[in-house]
């Protein structure tokens, strides 16, 4: 179609041409993340992929699991000779980067009367809702005077993860450690960066400052090293602070760099309220997703809830506060939720299914992310969706990984799931 989607159709086995189409639909981009240290160019380099026991990984980027083994299984069910209605196959662009191809989708393109999401990272689990969500580009003007000689200060060894999956993991955010390092150093910033992508908690992020007294400086930024290893222990014990003396040529005047180090410590970042319907599930978060400076100090906001109304709050909270330090804020068009529906007939059969082949029930969740089943559902007005997918960990970080039984399982549930639609509906 226009913005690159890819649709494909299958007839359905004999006797089956009467019942209603099933879509499946999966995303043909991956987040590109990859190690500091690590020489790679995914525009070009092939993804190093290697087997490490029941899991498949790959050598210092993401893998691209999500969501290559949705695309995989839409592939296999091409040729697969499982008995099956009319099938159709949605291949969408840029679910990474804003959902522009599920937005993109024209109206009249899907014929299926039930969508299953093949981009879920649980096996067992058939999701049945998740949330929207917003980004806000915060934007200050800046003022620069002369620097001299500084510190270039590197917050790295984070674990970083999926900024709605896993931000209830409790993981540290780079980009707010570093603030909190500026704010007890009385440091005058020359640069800041920090994080990439705006779904990815950022996991590296460095400044480079002037500072009164350079020992003094080291010896505090030492001390609350050891007071962040102490804080993130479990979640994220490579947690580093390097330091070195460096030439910083320009530094931000003072007023300007008191605004911007207070913006960065008082933006929220993580969990902002859990679901009081579903327990265990991620209402409302924010992750504060990335820094650059140019001319001007950019800061990327993604914030995600399944309740509108809290989604609105919690923008309104980042715009105060940014208007606060003068900076002024964009705010990005929105991504519909999908709400649950619990008396759903695909829902039923898929139950029915998973418990007739493994012999128990398969846990029913909501998701604390944007899936594209939020948006192709209302475009198209599909009510009847699923979502299911293998086991993958850690999604969008180089820790990525999928559990190849799980894929097995994934695939002969997915067969058998289509027989059954074709027999039942």
């Amino acid at each position: 179609d226009k913005v690159g989607n890819v649709i494909a159709r299958r007839k359905a086995s004999n006797g089956y041409e009467n019942k209603p189409m099933i879509t499946f639909q999966c995303h043909m981009d991956m987040v590109c993340e990859k190690n500091k240290d690590v020489p790679h160019d995914f525009s070009k380099d092939a993804i190093k992929a290697y087997v490490d026991g029941d899991f498949v990984k790959a050598r210092g980027t993401t893998l691209g699991a999500d969501d290559g083994i949705g695309v995989a299984a839409c592939l296999a069910l091409m040729e697969s000779d499982v008995e099956h209605p009319p099938l159709e196959f949605l291949f969408t662009v840029d679910e990474e980067t804003g959902m522009t191809g599920a937005f993109g989708l024209e109206e009249n393109r899907i014929k299926g009367k039930m969508l299953i999401n093949l981009d879920s990272e649980e096996f067992g689990s058939i999701y049945i809702g998740c949330a929207g969500g917003a980004n806000s580009d915060i934007w200050l003007p800046l003022k620069f005077e002369e620097g001299g000689t500084g510190l270039k200060i590197a917050v790295k060894g984070l674990k970083g993860g999926h900024s709605g999956v896993e931000i209830d993991k409790g993981r540290a955010n780079s980009i707010k450690l570093l603030a909190r390092l500026l704010y007890n150093i009385d440091a005058r910033i020359g640069h800041i960066e920090g994080g990439d992508k705006f779904n990815a908690i950022p996991r590296e992020a460095f400044a480079t400052v002037i500072v009164n007294d350079i020992e003094k400086a080291k010896e505090k930024i030492k001390e609350l090293e050891k007071a962040f290893r102490d804080e993130y222990k479990r979640s994220d014990p490579d947690l580093k602070v390097e330091v070195e003396e460096t030439n910083v040529e320009k530094v931000l005047t003072k007023d300007v760099n008191e605004k911007v180090i207070k913006m960065l410590v008082g933006l929220p970042h993580g969990v902002i309220a859990m679901s009081q319907e579903v327990a265990g599930l991620v209402e409302t978060s924010t992750n504060l997703a990335k820094v650059e400076m140019n001319e001007k100090l950019h800061i990327v906001m993604s914030s995600r809830s399944s309740i509108e109304s809290a989604l609105d709050a919690i923008m309104e909270t980042i715009r105060s506060i940014a208007e606060l330090a003068g900076a002024s804020v964009e705010e990005g068009s929105r991504y519909p939720g999908w709400k649950p529906n619990r008396d759903s007939k695909l829902l039923k059969i898929a139950e029915e299914t998973f418990k007739k082949l493994y012999g128990k029930q398969p846990e029913i969740k909501a998701i604390h992310a944007g899936l594209e089943t939020g948006v192709i559902g209302k475009k198209v007005g599909i009510d009847e969706m699923i979502s299911i997918g293998p086991d993958i960990e850690h999604p969008h970080s180089p820790d990525e990984n999928v559990r190849i039984s799980s894929v097995q399982k994934f695939w002969e549930y997915l067969q058998a799931l289509t027989k059954e639609i074709a027999q039942k509906w």
